[in-house]
């Protein structure tokens, strides 16, 4: 073999890879941080901080109170060790919903209950942010197509909402569904429902008797499953957030009814958790995760995600939530502005070296790249004479690694042996935990989210907003107003540029009730509600 000039002095040195490189046997799992560039001494003298980040949490596992506004805890690590928990009522509520998920699922795998169709062979899950992409992420890296098909409504898209029930058309009676809001009024995920309850209905099928609900417990639509005999209702708890819901119901009922086995993923999961509880530094791969992400700039750099498997490509949309909604934060914990976060992006390998890693190589240093390699291929075909294209997978991958270190640019690199539930179990909980150490790290509250809190109220605005200007264009039917007009009307200030951008709708989706009188200019166009005898007749 002939090695490129001046490439093994490029290669860390062999005693580095060693010393910054931390195996975990029973989890078949390798965190690589020696190409991150980061000194020992620069780890030591941290060691205090990091110790002091530890106890916090501990002290949230023992249910120590994380967002003093709300007065809730934070158990997502109860989940998958219920003995955690600090009291009998919570640890008995996580076994006895883990039970209903297995007990029902093997229902369902049984036929009874089955839908007006039969057997019931697809679920299609209604929910968003992470009531979707933590069984999104799960379904992609683990089906084995032993379950029922998975199907998934994420958004108040209605052209997506048309093109997954059409994928469903003439099987709806042989579909479960799925519905998951923590508070029972998300509106997106209530949009979803409605949509497709009424999909049902025209196909002639009676919805409760195809839907389960994943709630909080006397949520509306808690009260609304219960009253119309829905199949079955699954709780949430106001001490797990959304996007460390995984765990819950939110994302093993999907995974059974998949035929994933839930309890090796669980079991993965609480074996990561007693690897995060190390005291001994340098053996703890949630503070050296954690740790490095700190050193390398304290959110001044984004994260790089970049997966060497495609059952692994939703790892980046997963983490974009789990780190972003945790990290960016506006104030730290005593209430002083700051500006912290780490932007996360990625997609997958190699995939991607005919992308975006153009720029990683030549374009800004802002950036370090997180690698997941997977080790164990499935194929043996040899696509050249001794080299297979799982081969190739991690040549482009080393290849990539090397090149983006030979011209100064950190990575690190986390190794799977192999894709299961148990070592996807582990991976997640390898990040929510260095999520929670970094937070404390740079003093910031990791599990609240007033800035997604902020874009609901804005939405809700905009909402009231449309039905001011829909209720005035009918009231004056026939008179054609203009932006400026609409606004002057409704005594509104600064909101002419939604006023423009709600009647373009209006025309275009509601042309039956509302028009549009031209103009050259889009700005001058005048907008006028439709007089209820100048409707065209249902018949015509």
């Amino acid at each position: 073999m002939t090695i490129p000039e001046g490439l093994m002095e490029r290669f860390p040195n062999w005693d580095r890879y060693r010393e910054r490189c931390l195996h975990l046997p029973r989890l078949g799992i390798t965190l690589d941080l020696c190409r991150l560039r980061i000194r020992q001494s620069d780890l030591d003298a941290l060691q205090p901080e990091l110790h002091r980040a530890l106890k916090d949490i501990e002290a949230l596992e023992a249910g120590s109170v994380a967002n003093p506004d709300e007065g809730r805890m934070v158990g997502h690590y109860w989940l998958r060790d219920p003995d955690l928990a600090p009291d009998s009522t919570i640890d008995k509520a996580i076994r006895s919903s883990l039970r209903g998920v297995k007990d029902f699922a093997a229902r369902v795998h049984r036929g009874d209950p089955g839908g007006q169709g039969g057997r019931f062979r697809n679920a299609l899950l209604i929910g968003i942010g992470g009531s979707a992409l933590g069984p999104q992420f799960i379904h992609r890296a683990l089906d084995e197509g032993k379950g029922l098909c998975l199907r998934f409504l994420d958004n108040t898209d209605p052209d997506g909402f048309d093109q997954v029930l059409r994928s469903l058309e003439g099987r709806l009676g042989e579909t479960l569904v799925l519905v998951i809001s923590k508070s029972g009024g998300t509106r997106e995920t209530r949009n979803g429902m409605l949509e497709t309850a009424h999909a049902y209905a025209r196909a002639g099928l009676d919805f409760p008797r195809h839907a389960v609900a994943i709630t909080g417990e006397g949520s509306r639509l808690d009260c609304l499953a219960r009253n119309e005999g829905w199949l079955q209702r699954l709780p949430m708890w106001d001490w797990v957030g959304g996007r460390t819901s995984v765990m819950s119901a939110v994302g093993l009922l999907p995974a059974a009814l998949s035929g994933i086995d839930i309890d090796a993923f669980l079991e993965g999961a609480r074996t990561m958790d007693r690897a995060g509880r190390e005291t001994r530094i340098r053996k703890n791969p949630a503070v050296q995760l954690a740790a490095a992400w700190y050193l390398m700039g304290k959110g001044e750099r984004n994260m790089i995600l970049l997966p060497y498997r495609d059952r692994l490509e939703l790892l980046s949309r997963y983490l974009q939530q789990l780190v972003m909604e945790s990290l960016g934060k506006g104030r730290d914990l005593s209430g002083a502005p700051v500006r912290q976060g780490i932007s996360v992006f990625g997609n997958k390998g190699s995939t991607d070296q005919h992308a975006f890693v153009q720029q990683l190589m030549d374009g800004r240093n802002d950036f370090f790249v997180n690698f997941v390699e997977v080790v164990e291929d499935t194929s043996g075909i040899e696509v050249e004479e001794g080299i297979t294209s799982g081969d190739y997978l991690f040549g482009f991958l080393a290849g990539t690694r090397e090149a983006l270190t030979a011209r100064g640019r950190a990575s690190l690199t986390i190794t799977l042996s192999g894709i299961s539930a148990r070592s996807v179990g582990a991976l997640i909980a390898l990040y929510e935990r260095a999520v929670g150490l970094y937070a404390s790290l740079v003093g910031i509250n990791a599990y609240h989210q007033p800035g997604v809190e902020a874009g609901k109220k804005a939405a809700t605005t905009m909402i009231e907003l449309q039905l001011r200007v829909m209720a005035l264009l009918r009231e004056h039917a026939g008179r054609d107003f203009s932006v400026e007009e609409i606004a002057r009307a409704l005594e509104l200030v600064d909101v002419e540029e939604y006023i423009h951008h709600l009647c373009r709708r209006l025309v275009v989706n509601r042309s039956g009730s509302f028009r549009s009188i031209g103009s050259a200019d889009p700005f001058a166009t005048r907008y006028t509600g439709v007089a209820q005898d100048a409707r065209p007749s249902p018949d015509n």
